[in-house]
């Protein structure tokens, strides 16, 4: 009987030792593709065969969410027709472990009679075809695969991923790619909306449950409650924040003054509030609620200026997280 576990540690161990070997092979060659894709007015056209395919493709998605226009294009696809898509000015990665593989023997010639002379191979064996008929050698080298019997794709594919990451994080930092041009690429889901929603989308602009400092307990609890958002903020006659009363400060009062009766809104509340700005992101909002375990941030606009409130419902609503 085999034990599952020791397998399946030993797998990920293997796959470990694989990445942290790829440090040793970012090399001068590497430094000069991610400059000649920065540079390009092309296209990146990145091809293979197997599952270095299903590689490419998870490599051009990242590249086209991070501001480089990629396409994927199947090698075998692309000697019966699909090479079309290949222009001059496009730089073409081939991934593939042997980089000996009849389609890709068949489609590096085929590229450079379009013209197309911008050829980079990312590949195991630097001995091979492929990487000796390419301008660059990416080398996403292994020793072996995970697999038992050195056959399945386990360490190959993995260090190919990583290598595209690679490049596309190089591709980053050269352009100063920042999570506002992200968000270009992501406007739907969560991810997209955490990265452009603004607390002012989300906060009810008509709900401002708020007290003057000399309003009364009683004049607190009813707006308060008229609120629904467990707290209202006291300001003065210019609206300007000068505190906050949340359902908690109202059961610490009771514990604390046996007679309420005389007690103003001035007396209780909390006078650092959490606070953010109307233009803050509503993810941050979120950040904040969660850092300080609190449902609801007061929000403000310039000079301090009481705006409403933002509750942890209002972004969970929008699906901002």
């Amino acid at each position: 009987m085999i034990d599952i576990k020791d397998v399946a540690k030993n797998v990920i161990v293997e796959e470990a030792d694989t990445v942290r070997n790829l440090v040793g092979f970012i090399d001068d060659d590497f430094e000069k593709v991610v400059k000649l894709i920065y540079e390009s007015k092309g296209r990146v056209i990145i091809t293979g065969i197997g599952k270095s395919a299903i590689i490419a493709q998870k490599i051009v998605a990242t590249l086209n969410s991070t501001g480089t226009p990629s396409v994927f294009m199947h090698a075998a696809d692309a000697i019966h027709g699909d090479m079309g898509m290949v222009r001059e000015e496009d730089v073409v990665i081939f991934i593939s472990k042997s980089g000996n593989t009849p389609e890709i023997k068949v489609l590096v010639p085929l590229i450079r009679n379009i013209g197309n002379n911008r050829i980079v191979a990312m590949v195991s064996n630097t001995d091979s075809f492929l990487a000796q008929n390419s301008e660059y050698v990416i080398k996403a080298h292994v020793d072996k695969e995970a697999c038992p019997n050195n056959l399945a794709p386990t360490n190959s594919t993995t260090a190919q991923l990583v290598m595209g990451d690679a490049l596309a994080m190089c591709l980053i930092a050269c352009r100063s790619f920042s999570s506002r041009d992200f968000a270009k690429f992501h406007p739907g889901g969560s991810l997209g909306k955490r990265l452009y929603t603004r607390v002012s989308d989300v906060f009810d602009k008509e709900n401002r449950p708020r007290v003057a400092p000399e309003d009364g307990i009683r004049s607190v609890i009813l707006e308060m409650s008229g609120g629904c958002l467990g707290a209202v903020a006291v300001v003065n006659e210019t609206e300007h924040l000068l505190g906050i009363i949340t359902d908690g400060d109202l059961r610490r009062m009771l514990e604390k003054y046996p007679d309420v009766d005389g007690l103003k809104a001035r007396d209780i509340m909390s006078r650092h509030p959490k606070t953010i700005s109307e233009e803050e992101l509503a993810y941050n909002a979120f950040m904040l609620m969660e850092k300080n375990s609190i449902t609801q941030l007061v929000v403000t606009g310039e000079e301090h200026i009481y705006k409403g409130m933002v509750h942890l419902h209002d972004i969970l609503r929008e699906g901002v997280v």
